[in-house]
């Protein structure tokens, strides 16, 4: 269970963490942000594509989730050229040890956050339905849009209400996902 001050990003974490923090990485994370991603997936493509991204000259939110001052999970949102200005989500990882804590959901809504307060109007992902339907991503609106990976797994967030009505069109992601 994790508590949660509205007023802050700081969360409270009861028995393996005292303290949650969400908050953007910093070129210092890098190496600690890569271990993550490796861990948590068990191979290293994910943090490839974290490593060819973040330093890229592309419009990126990196955040990491930091359990007593140790990188234990991380979140990166990337821009992609679609009909609005949107960005896609990948990769999302917590270390095994913290996984039932909430620690990927607060780094999801603290990315949700983000990427509104930054005026873009949808986010993209690939992944698992049940767990991302419950902060608001829909196949069915992501179905007007076209990419590589076309189907139920395929969700879009609006961030701005009705911003995708109407809408329609390819999606182009940057280099690093299509490898």
């Amino acid at each position: 269970m994790v508590i949660c001050d509205p007023s802050s990003t700081t969360f409270f974490v009861p028995m393996l963490c005292d303290r949650l923090t969400i908050r953007p990485s910093r070129p210092e994370d890098q190496s600690a942000i890569l271990s993550v991603e490796r861990k948590a997936f068990g191979r290293k493509d994910e943090a490839r594509l974290v490593d060819q991204l973040i330093p890229a000259p592309l419009n990126t939110v990196s955040l990491v989730a930091e359990c007593d001052g140790l990188v234990i999970g991380h979140i990166l949102l990337t821009e992609i050229e679609a009909p609005v200005r949107a960005l896609a989500l990948a990769p999302l990882a917590v270390l095994a040890d913290y996984r039932e804590m909430q620690v990927g959901s607060a780094l999801v809504r603290a990315a949700i956050e983000t990427a509104r307060s930054e005026g873009f109007d949808a986010i993209f992902v690939l992944g698992d339905v049940f767990y991302y339907e419950r902060f608001g991503f829909s196949s069915k609106l992501a179905d007007p849009f076209s990419v590589r990976w076309q189907g139920r797994q395929f969700m879009v967030l609006e961030l701005k209400e009705g911003v995708l009505k109407g809408r329609k069109g390819k999606l182009e992601y940057p280099e690093p996902f299509l490898r």
